[in-house]
């Protein structure tokens, strides 16, 4: 079957839910699936913190990969949130459980991580 733009819109909105609740029931219960918010859209998940700076999380669930624009919009929407990063997490097809998705971030934004963490 064909992937449609409602079908696919259906998709992404229950990965982001599966990222979010993972991440609420594992890390810190205030995290949630942020609301669209348009032009200064400020990711997918709300209330990720590292060390008390705002982490963007830019959900995808794709067939195909383009890591270099999917990135890039975590960093843009990372720029509207005012946060210190912005990561991807994207579907790791053949695995249903949210704990053996894929997360990507820059080697930057990884270095900065581990500066901050000391």
């Amino acid at each position: 079957m064909t992937r449609t733009r409602a079908s696919a819109k259906q998709a992404g909105t229950r990965f982001e839910r599966l990222v979010a609740d993972y991440l609420a029931h594992t890390v810190d219960d205030r995290i949630d699936r942020r609301v669209k918010t348009g032009a200064a859209d400020k990711g997918d998940i709300a209330g990720v913190r590292y060390l008390g700076h705002r982490v963007v999380i830019e959900c995808k669930d794709r067939a195909r990969l383009d890591l270099p624009s999917w990135i890039a919009e975590a960093h843009l929407q990372a720029g509207h949130d005012d946060a210190a990063l912005g990561l991807i997490v994207h579907k790791r097809h053949g695995r249903a459980d949210p704990a053996d998705q894929w997360v990507t971030m820059t080697l930057a934004d990884l270095a900065w991580m581990l500066r901050e963490a000391g």
